[in-house]
């Protein structure tokens, strides 16, 4: 008991919701969310989203954070503080951050690359044919810029959670709404004339992101917008990798639990709206339906750079603060991602913020090299069960993110829905006398809607269901 007395927390709901939804608003959000948008259909892959948000989203968010905040644990202990045997289950949450970990600080280093190229006024090279390629194939430099981006996240998490994360996200993500807000203005006010005489603007890119196309529409397809959706929150919401529960474990007795997970909601899936805005309509401007094909980084290291060029002089000034958004992103989520692991080395062995911290960086360190000589010096490809290529980066984000962060979701709603039973988490939301609004909904989606369409999801991933 003394123990979880001393234990760091947020000074307020504010520090709190600020630091998950910097958690929640990510790489995923930016080069991921625009992409299957435009690829589902505009309108109809954000009305879905939106209503999964609500919840299947809303479902694991309340149940991660209400974990958390009951058990006063980091997830490597708090499922088995839940129930008795259930400990697995927390590694496997904890294994995912690991394993996202050395990755996201190689990608958070290519975003200082363009960032930099971009500051410095050599939008237009970055725009080349190759650059990219060229760039991540290097022996020396893509290490050093990993280093220097898991640096910026290390200081922040050793420095805790009031001082650290706290103080650094409600620094970040006012600017970084700033930056969205503004940039995607921009992009729907844009026009240019191609080489062939054709003109197209942003507010044209805006109706094809924003108007429904049901042309074609099969039951199938459906279900495919459907599950692009669903795999899209994970990333979103930055469920079923331990954040929100090492983060609820740091949210006061007395906070507003219903409150607070509201707001996240709001404020995830308002980013990942304007993210859609910033980039699908300024892609379909300069580069017509065909440049939206791109997703990931192909997206924006290759697409977006060629946009930013195409706008002349301002394109510099345009890119540079587009990557300074993706780069306050990618910072906040990583520093999220390491907090799950500091957090769970410190509760299951009691480490010093100090030690956990460094032995991450480490662990993180190493990972983050091997990535890296990926793209040279231990260059390989396989074909993965669903059927993509993949080198040491994209093995690494299919085994965290198609594997273990479904069987962790299902996991959790085995748990909460049918052993510890619903009322661990709604008693848990509802213990400072707030009204838990959707309480039927919950407790229908974590007992049978979630882990219906969660296993569904898992098979389609592992390359089982592949007639949807």
């Amino acid at each position: 008991m003394e123990k979880n007395k001393s234990r760091n927390s947020f000074t307020g709901s504010l520090g709190f919701v600020l630091a998950a939804a910097g958690s929640a608003v990510g790489l995923g959000n930016i080069w991921r969310f625009p992409y299957l948008a435009a690829k589902d259909g505009g309108g109809l892959f954000l009305v879905i989203y939106v209503i999964l948000a609500l919840t299947f989203g809303f479902t694991l968010l309340t149940t991660e954070i209400a974990i958390g905040r009951k058990t006063k644990q980091s997830p490597l202990t708090a499922y088995s503080k839940v129930k008795r045997g259930w400990g697995f289950l927390g590694v496997i949450a904890c294994l995912v951050p690991v394993i996202i970990m050395p990755y996201y600080c190689v990608i958070g280093g290519w975003v200082v690359k363009y960032f930099l190229a971009f500051l410095t006024g050599e939008g237009t090279e970055a725009a080349q044919e190759g650059y990219f390629g060229n760039f991540i194939t290097g022996d020396i430099q893509p290490i050093i810029l990993t280093v220097l981006f898991l640096g910026i996240v290390a200081f922040i998490i050793f420095r805790g959670v009031e001082k650290g994360i706290e103080s650094s996200s409600k620094i970040i993500m006012p600017i970084l709404l700033l930056l969205v807000v503004g940039i995607a203005i921009f992009s729907i006010t844009i026009q240019h004339t191609d080489a062939d005489g054709i003109t197209r603007t942003g507010l044209e890119g805006l109706k094809v992101y924003l108007i429904p196309n049901l042309q074609g529409l099969t039951v199938k397809g459906f279900f495919t917008v459907l599950l692009d959706a669903m795999g899209q929150l994970f990333f979103s919401l930055s469920v079923a990798m331990g954040i929100m529960i090492a983060y609820g474990s740091y949210v006061k007795d007395d906070d507003n639990l219903v409150k607070s997970i509201n707001q996240i909601e709001i404020f995830d899936t308002l980013v990942a709206f304007l993210a859609g805005v910033m980039i699908i309509p300024a892609v379909f401007t300069f580069m017509g339906t065909e440049g939206m094909q791109a997703s990931g980084p192909s997206l924006m290291f290759v697409s977006l750079p060629k946009v930013f060029a195409a706008m002349g002089k301002v394109g510099n000034v345009v890119g540079c603060l587009f990557f300074a958004m993706v780069l306050f992103a990618a910072i906040t989520s990583a520093v999220s991602v390491m907090e799950a692991v500091v957090s769970s080395l410190m509760d299951k062995f009691h480490m010093s913020r100090l030690k956990a911290t460094a032995i991450e960086t480490g662990v993180a360190l190493i990972g983050g090299i091997i990535v890296c000589l990926g793209y040279n010096k231990l260059y390989f490809e396989i074909t993965l069960p669903n059927g993509a290529s993949a080198q040491i980066l994209d093995i690494m984000d299919y085994i965290s993110n198609n594997i273990m962060m479904p069987l962790v979701a299902i996991g959790t709603c085995i748990l909460i829905g049918w052993v510890a039973k619903p009322k661990e988490v709604i008693e848990e939301v509802e213990k400072t006398g707030c009204k838990f609004g959707r309480k039927l909904l919950y407790i229908a989606m974590i007992k049978v809607i979630a882990p219906l369409l969660l296993v569904i999801l898992f098979l389609k991933s592992i390359g089982i269901l592949t007639f949807i």
